[in-house]
């Protein structure tokens, strides 16, 4: 008989009420574990995702299965170190105390994984939930059914249930997944269901780390070196089809070197596509006929410059750049999240910050400039998750720099020890002698306030 999701979130808060998770040996036992799955099912994955995705194999490797290995061997290297209590000075007013921070795990928490990279955005945040000690349930993305059942089967194989579980569905499955007791929620997904877990963890007053998106601008300026930029944007926004979070969403670029930067954009995506990269099997799909329609009505509000190609059979959009794209149209109100790169020029540094911070803050910002003081007056004005200079998405490739929004684009962060963080109260604990005592805090004491006027300065 099936276990009921009532049923199962209370089965991990009592597992992780015995305490075995606390224990850092346990934390590592259990990273390794997952280590060993992922590497033994690394070609049923490749196959789901080319499955659900279309995802070439170097693609989804790099992406999605070697990131995530990368991750897990990272946090079992230092997950010693993060959980250790951290000593901290005392001030004189406590004078004969010690102090210090305790890093301990929320409980059970929910994890809700998108269908973009659903590989990695599932495990990823798993690994920093069992680094800091935390119970799991894992909800994947109906949308990519072939990777969610072999996700359902890796942790059902791999551990205990009341350790980490997975509840597979849709909407459904997800609302009754936020009407649970757990003691912490991460929600990777668009800012429209991201408001919707916030509200749910607000209800419960529990903390909700939220991974959303955003229009994240990608600004050239007229000394980058175009070619190089070129690669680099197409990298960027065309990679899994355009579907990534972090993928530039539209182009500002100077009118100094827009025809230079459009001809090496053209250039660069046949390099890497072909000339009718709509029939590349190497190149990837729209997730499902939803997302292929809305992505059409955006290739109607402008002039496909470059591409523009589409094949409704196998929900195919070729890497595509528009001019002439309204700013009040539905293509600039919403993230875009396909190979569809909306393209304005500007004369001057300023007016393409200006035009960025008429916008909410974005999950990512991409600049490409060899000017210094062009990339203070960008990086120092704008507010945004977080970002590259002279790059695009490789800010996610270092465990060592935080992954999240800000604003509408998302809170909180992970990756690395963030991750750790993440998933992790921080308790504060001061020890008091018994040697001796301070009397003046008492009310009885008569020279209290003289004290406390010398020593509260």
């Amino acid at each position: 008989m099936e276990t009921s999701v009532r049923e199962l979130v209370s089965r991990q808060k009592q597992y992780f009420d015995s305490g075995i998770t606390k224990d850092v040996r346990f934390r590592i036992d259990m990273l390794r574990k997952l280590l060993e799955a992922v590497k033994g099912a690394e070609e049923r994955l490749l196959a789901a995702l080319h499955r659900d995705l279309n995802k070439p194999k170097a693609e989804a490797y790099g992406t999605e299965i070697g990131f995530l290995l990368r991750e897990i061997r990272f946090a079992l290297k230092h997950v010693g170190k993060w959980a250790k209590p951290t000593k901290v000075k005392t001030s004189p007013l406590v004078f004969g105390s010690k102090s210090r921070i305790v890093p301990e795990p929320y409980g059970c928490a929910l994890l809700i994984a998108p269908w973009n990279y659903p590989v990695q955005l599932a495990f990823s945040p798993l690994v920093a939930a069992i680094a800091a000690g935390n119970t799991a349930v894992l909800k994947p993305s109906e949308l990519t059914p072939a990777v969610s059942a072999l996700i359902a089967d890796l942790v059902r194989d791999t551990f205990d249930p009341r350790f980490v579980a997975v509840v597979e569905g849709g909407p459904e499955a997800t609302a009754e997944l936020l009407e649970q007791p757990f003691d912490c929620i991460f929600f990777t997904g668009s800012t429209r269901v991201g408001k919707i877990v916030a509200e749910a963890a607000a209800r419960k007053l529990v903390p909700v780390t939220l991974e959303l998106g955003g229009k994240s601008p990608c600004i050239v300026h007229r000394d980058a070196d175009v070619r190089l930029s070129a690669r680099r944007i197409a990298y960027g926004k065309f990679s899994n089809a355009g579907q990534t979070c972090v993928a530039p969403d539209y182009l500002l670029v100077h009118r100094d070197v827009k025809s230079e930067l459009l001809e090496r954009l053209r250039e660069t995506i046949e390099s890497f596509y072909g000339d009718d990269p709509v029939s590349n099997p190497n190149y990837g799909k729209i997730v499902n006929r939803t997302h292929f329609d809305r992505l059409n009505r955006y290739l109607s509000e402008g002039r496909a410059v470059i591409g523009g190609q589409t094949d409704p059979e196998r929900l195919v959009v070729a890497p595509t750049v528009l001019e002439g794209v309204p700013l009040d149209g539905e293509t600039m109100r919403d993230e875009i999240f396909g190979p569809i790169l909306p393209v304005f020029e500007y004369d001057d540094v300023d007016e393409a910050i200006s035009f960025v911070l008429e916008k909410p803050k974005p999950l990512a910002l991409y600049l490409f400039a060899k000017d210094e003081s062009v990339q203070e007056r960008v990086l120092s004005r704008v507010s945004f998750g977080g970002g590259c200079v002279n790059d695009t998405l490789m800010h996610l490739a270092t465990p060592y720099l935080p992954f999240g929004g800000v604003g509408e684009s998302g809170t909180g962060s992970y990756h690395g020890e963030f991750g750790f963080r993440a998933f992790s109260h921080y308790k504060s604990v001061l020890k008091q002698t018994t040697a001796f005592d301070i009397p003046f805090r008492y009310p009885s004491s008569k020279l209290g306030y003289r004290f406390m006027r010398r020593f509260m300065k």
